[in-house]
């Protein structure tokens, strides 16, 4: 069986930094993130561990795909799409923790 992906954004509080990623275990990554789990990281050095935006995939190669669609994309864009689906920026973290 293939293993699914998820693309994800995450930002910091004041919502200043944005950081696109993609995953195979949403809730595991997260928890990562919240608990600075990797101390030199990009995520953990700017405080971004607030979950904004995610979308799942069938495969790990068409998150992939969507990561570095977004990736690719201004600032601006990725803003748009965070507001598609949380337009009030809310902490999406208890949506997916009890996966």
């Amino acid at each position: 069986m293939e293993r699914g992906g998820t693309v994800y954004i995450i930002t910091n509080f004041t919502h200043t930094t944005l950081y696109t990623g993609v995953t195979s275990d949403i809730m595991f990554r997260i928890k990562e993130h919240k608990d600075k789990e990797y101390p030199k990281s990009f995520s953990a050095k700017y405080n971004t561990d607030k979950l904004v935006y995610f979308c799942s995939y069938d495969s790990i190669e068409e998150a992939i795909a969507a990561e570095k669609r977004i990736k690719g994309g201004s600032r601006k864009k990725k803003i748009k799409l965070i507001e598609s689906m949380n337009p009030e920026w809310k902490d999406l973290w208890e949506i997916v923790k009890d996966w």
